[in-house]
């Protein structure tokens, strides 16, 4: 029997909607929210009442794009934190609603366990694309989050290590701040540092134990190194604004890659994952599959598509959980800060 699965995420500035049949992608609908570029960040106010205005139609346009109308899906995913309480509000309000209108089961889903299951999502335009096999280490690398998490089976996970302050994600963005580029900057230090060298700056790299990690030393070293130089020079950041990003970003992957390659000897795995939004940076992705390459890894990078916030990733989490019948009560409710994995 086939099972089709609808998911809605909306724990941040994305509203999305996806439908899964039997772990075949059949529509990913994402409505992004450009208000916030002008604020530098996130409103969250401003979120949750752009999610209110986007939900319905997302929906509706995920199940005309999957050609499956309302009745005929068997369950409905939706995430429940973590997140801004206010967006996952409107999710999880949504999914109740319709789970009740539709008399189908309800699954709650961890945002951070859909990043890494979205490595399972089997995609139309390369169906035969290789999946991790158990155990294998996931990187989980986001604006909120970084993560190295042990993957036993589709729903049996272990962070062994995480950050103790900042984020990854939050110190490509802030530093970004500093030298003036418009949010989000991530994305920007990636593509402006593709024509600098990775070498021409040294900034703090933290000493942490285990494998946990720390960036916001960094983010105060970038601080401080700009703050110096441009007391000298005024115009140094514009001057060598390529050679910043590229050193910037070395030194995050650098910092990321050490405590996964730790990782892997410490628990003798080869099987190798990235994920989350941060897993989208082109110097990350080859810092991956160079490891890969040097230690005998089978690495796993999800496409671009499916490494931002998206309802796919929800909606095959979901799926595993209708499987093993881990069916949410209609009193559930939002966290911001989720449970475990």
């Amino acid at each position: 029997m086939e099972i089709t699965i609808l998911g809605i995420e909306s724990s941040c500035d994305d509203t999305s909607a996806a439908v899964i049949r039997d772990g075949a992608l059949l529509s990913n609908v994402i409505a992004s929210q450009a208000v916030h570029a002008e604020y530098g960040g996130v409103i969250p106010e401003l979120a949750s009442r752009a999610h209110g205005q986007n939900i319905v139609p997302v929906v509706d346009l995920a199940l005309k794009k999957a050609g499956v109308a309302p009745d005929e899906v068997d369950g409905i995913a939706v995430t429940r934190g973590p997140g801004l309480l206010g967006s996952l509000l409107v999710g999880v309000s949504f999914a109740k609603g319709f789970a009740i209108a539709q008399d189908t089961p309800l699954m709650e889903v961890n945002h951070l366990q859909g990043h890494i299951l979205a490595h399972f999502v089997t995609l139309p335009d390369n169906p035969d694309a290789p999946k991790p096999g158990f155990p294998f280490l996931c990187l989980l690398v986001s604006g909120g989050n970084s993560q190295i998490v042990l993957v036993r089976d589709y729903l049996d996970m272990e962070i062994i290590g995480g950050t103790i302050d900042d984020a990854a994600g939050e110190a490509f963005d802030k530093c970004a701040k500093i030298m003036g580029l418009p949010y989000p900057g991530g994305p920007l230090i990636d593509r402006m540092a593709r024509e600098g060298d990775p070498k021409a700056f040294r900034f703090a790299k933290p000493s942490v134990g285990g494998f946990d990690y720390s960036f916001s030393g960094l983010k105060t070293s970038f601080l401080y190194f700009l703050r110096d130089r441009v007391a000298d020079d005024p115009d140094f950041i514009e001057k060598h604004k390529a050679d910043l990003c590229a050193s910037l970003q070395a030194t995050i992957v650098e910092i990321l890659m050490n405590k996964l390659v730790k990782a892997a000897k410490q628990y003798d795995i080869a099987e190798i994952a990235v994920a989350g939004g941060v897993s989208a940076n082109s110097g990350l992705r080859d810092a991956i599959l160079a490891a890969g390459r040097k230690y005998g890894w089978t690495t796993y990078i999800p496409p671009l598509s499916l490494t931002t916030d998206n309802a796919a990733m929800i909606a095959i989490t979901g799926y595993y959980k209708y499987l093993r019948e881990e069916f949410a009560g209609l009193d559930m409710a939002p966290a911001a800060r989720a449970a475990d994995l």
